[in-house]
């Protein structure tokens, strides 16, 4: 025969909380899973765009290398350019300064020429 009795005691609710256990745990590993699935989504998401502006990173650095390239490119024919000008203008230079020794002798003689004809000039007035 078979026992009809209701039991109620400490044994009832002990096997009672062994069984909702593992029910309770199920649920929190489905809560997990949700929870890591839409971080691994958002991660794959992010890591998506990561990429696309790393390509974009690398796109841009190789304009700019090109962009510095053609710079090289102009600076060189600009000193090309440049050189015979500075040439030109050394060498001015170096008349003016030549001229300026030569005109500083011949204006010291001017000066004293003016000098002496003023003087003879008031001299004569007199």
């Amino acid at each position: 025969m078979a026992d009809s009795t209701v039991r109620s005691g400490p044994e009832r609710s002990r096997i009672k909380t062994l069984t909702q256990a593992p029910l309770n745990a199920d649920k929190t590993v489905g809560q997990v899973e949700d929870v890591l699935g839409n971080t691994l989504n958002e991660l794959s998401s992010s890591l998506s765009a990561l990429n696309a502006t790393v390509e974009r990173l690398g796109n841009g650095l190789d304009h700019l290398e090109g962009t510095l390239s053609s710079l090289d490119d102009l600076a060189k024919r600009l000193i090309v350019l440049v050189q015979p000008v500075a040439a030109i203008v050394e060498r001015i230079d170096y008349m003016v300064s030549v001229g300026e020794t030569v005109m500083s002798p011949l204006s010291v003689t001017e000066h004293a020429v003016r000098g002496v004809v003023g003087r003879l000039r008031n001299r004569v007035v007199r």
